[in-house]
């Protein structure tokens, strides 16, 4: 069943962008509208450099600070939304990231900033020097995993502008990354006042997605998509963006200072007769079947509901690995290689992590890291979780498939009675795992950033639900609200395009949770109208978690 909708954004990625625009420019052939008159993305980058131009006190713009596009959106009605990231003499800045909203015409609407202090600073050389800037990370990070004798530790700082927490301040970022007993990657990230030493914040690195068959672990037979070679066949999709899947071989990255020197394999796999695994994971085919088909899914879930062609928007594939490390017990997204890798478990805990919401969770951290890019500490890194369990839910319910059936459950596949919890986490109520929080409060931003990711996975639940004790998909929920009040659900579908359009057009790094009521209903307005019951929803969904 097809259906309208009232916005949809037409998407092209910054490098595409300025590439475009830059050739278009000097040819003196610069379209200003697409289809049915709509202005390109080409041509709201045009609008949006006039803009800056001509205004760029309203942006806190100066002299010493260059911009650079990270992503456009065009709505279906000509509106354009341009989205920036700032530097301050050459040195990233952190929280420096705007979006300008332009009318159709190119006038100026206004814009949505990280930070509105003023980005200037007396001086741009660090008294605390480099080396030392490591020292701190590497002891930030053998703190962080205690008892654990970490191999091949490395750290790389790098120079930056610092206005997510407070007044703008020079700032040592340092990746700081090794290798654990079993020699699977861990890393984490720290800042650290360029000037005093004194720790700003640290947080995990690794943000932990011709016709044939295959046969899965957790979602039963599937259809894939293949390449045909020679007289076999690649798990290699190519209406897909060219997305694969490879086996690492229990083999790890080879990262030194940040780089990745060398990565584990990701051969594609290749099957003489297009009929993949047997759905035990004594055949390394199984796992692979069900990470390529969870990224065939996701796929498509951006692309049918949102008109999103691909992680970055830009229709290129991803790639998967599988088979990671040993006994890993976790999966990822890596913006490095663009790719997802996923771990077998020690069996235990935790299989092989490839279930679909997995895949899908992990993969949208590439969809939130080429849109707002959502800190990953404090309310902004809670958000970047629950964005990231929002669509693996909505993901997994648009895949309709019986095996495993859509839920508010998070990876449920994947957890063995050592975990304890029939799920990672809950959507309904996520205090249960013991952890997660299910209402804000002034310590949220306090939480690890996967028991911050409570509130807003409460807010979603009850959005798309309603509150109460019900059955839904054949799963019993029970949702109270915060604040004692009853909330009507609007379905599945409007809380994802809401939470979508706040995403990609309202969301910036620095985003926090009074910041994500207000993205909602701001998207909420654009796509249903201030008067609309969906709008009320949501206002009321975010008071019942106590975010007013």
């Amino acid at each position: 069943m097809s259906r309208i909708r009232p916005v949809r954004g037409s998407r092209l990625t910054t490098a595409a962008v300025s590439a475009t625009a830059a050739s278009l420019l000097v040819a003196g052939l610069a379209p200003t509208a697409g289809a049915a008159g709509r202005p390109t993305p080409a041509a709201a980058v045009d609008h949006a450099a006039a803009v800056l131009a001509d205004r760029p006190s309203a942006l806190g713009l100066t002299p010493d600070q260059e911009t650079e596009v990270r992503d456009v959106v065009v709505d279906a009605d000509g509106t354009q939304h341009v989205r920036y990231d700032r530097t301050y003499r050459g040195l990233p800045v952190l929280g420096g990231d705007f979006v300008v909203h332009l009318a159709p015409d190119g006038g100026y609407l206004g814009a949505d900033r990280a930070t509105r202090a003023a980005v200037s600073l007396p001086t741009v050389t660090p008294g605390l020097s480099a080396p030392r800037a490591a020292d701190l990370a590497a002891h930030a990070l053998r703190a962080a995993h205690p008892g654990a004798a970490l191999k091949r530790l490395t750290a790389e700082p790098e120079l930056v502008v610092d206005a997510l927490h407070g007044a703008p301040r020079l700032a040592w970022r340092t990746n700081a990354v090794a290798l654990d007993p079993l020699g699977n990657p861990v890393a984490r990230t720290v800042l650290t006042d360029a000037g005093t030493g004194a720790r700003i914040d640290a947080w995990d690195a690794l943000e932990s997605a011709a016709e044939g068959d295959g046969k899965s672990l957790y979602g039963g037979t599937v259809p894939l998509r293949t390449t045909p070679s020679g007289s076999s066949y690649q798990l290699k999709d190519p209406t897909r963006g060219g997305t694969y899947t490879g086996d690492a071989q229990n083999r790890t990255d080879l990262c030194v200072l940040g780089v990745c020197l060398v990565r584990a394999p990701s051969t594609v796999l290749t099957d003489a007769d297009n009929h993949w695994g047997t759905g035990t994971a004594d055949d390394r085919a199984s796992a692979a079947v069900d990470a390529q088909y969870g990224t065939d899914v996701t796929w498509d879930y951006y692309r049918d509901v949102h008109g999103r062609s691909g992680i970055a928007g830009d229709g290129r594939g991803s790639y998967n690995r599988v088979h990671y490390g040993t006994r890993y017990n976790n999966a990822f997204w890596d913006d490095g290689c663009f790719c997802m890798t996923y771990g077998d478990g020690d069996g235990t805990t935790f299989g092989p992590l490839v279930s679909l919401d997995v895949a899908a969770h992990e993969m949208t951290h590439g969809v939130t890291s080429s849109t707002a890019a959502l800190t990953y500490s404090g309310e902004s890194g809670g958000l970047n979780e629950a964005t990231s369990d929002i669509f693996g839910a909505l993901v997994e319910w648009h895949a309709d498939n019986a095996t495993d059936p859509g839920d508010y459950l998070i990876g449920e596949k994947v957890v063995r009675p050592g975990f304890g919890r029939d799920a990672l986490r809950r959507m309904d109520r996520p205090s249960r795992d013991g952890s997660s929080a299910d209402c804000w409060s002034t310590t949220a931003g306090d939480l690890d950033v996967h028991y911050s990711s409570g509130i807003a996975n409460h807010f979603a639940y009850l959005l798309a639900e309603g509150s109460g004790a019900k059955e839904v998909g054949g799963v019993r929920y029970d949702s109270p609200t915060c604040d004692g009040s009853t909330v009507s659900g609007i379905g599945r579908e409007k809380l994802g395009d809401v939470w979508y359009r706040a995403l990609t057009v309202y969301m910036t790094s620095s985003t926090d949770y009074a910041g994500a009521r207000t993205a909602t209903l701001k998207a909420a307005e654009d796509l249903y109208g201030a008067d609309s019951a969906e709008y009320a929803a949501v206002g009321a969904a975010w008071s019942a978690v106590n975010v007013g």
